[in-house]
This record gives structure tokens, C-alpha cells and sequence, in this order.
């Protein structure tokens, strides 16, 4: 595993707190892995697109050399 050090506003802060005092995380580093995993899965076919994409253009450039 890594650690990750980051500078969250104030109110993010708050709110990633709150939700862990409603129990919905164990604590602040589970609900940061949580919205992260959550947004990695929501972007996946983008990001799948994406890198195609550039492949593709990689492919063509290639083949022009």
C-alpha cells in the first residue's frame, strides 16, 4: 500500500468527518479509498476511451515513420 498526503479545504474536512462519525466509514482513510474508487469506476469507459484513443494515435504515427 501507499500513503498519500494531501491538502483538503476545510469543509471537505468537515464533511469526510462527519460521514465518519455517522458511521459510514470506519474513518477518514476509508472514506477518502471509498471516493476515489468511486470515481476511478464512474470515469473507467472514459479513461478505457481514452487510452484507446492514444493508441490508436500511436499506431497511426507509427505507421506514417
Amino acid at each position: 500500500m501507499n500513503a498519500i498526503s494531501l491538502d483538503l479545504p476545510d469543509q471537505l474536512t468537515a464533511d469526510v468527518d462527519q460521514a465518519v462519525a455517522a458511521g459510514w466509514f470506519a474513518d477518514r482513510q476509508e472514506a477518502i479509498c471509498q471516493a476515489v474508487r468511486e470515481f476511478l469506476n464512474s470515469r473507467r469507459l472514459e479513461l478505457q476511451e481514452r487510452q484507446q484513443l492514444d493508441d490508436i494515435a500511436w499506431a497511426l504515427r507509427t505507421a506514417k515513420s
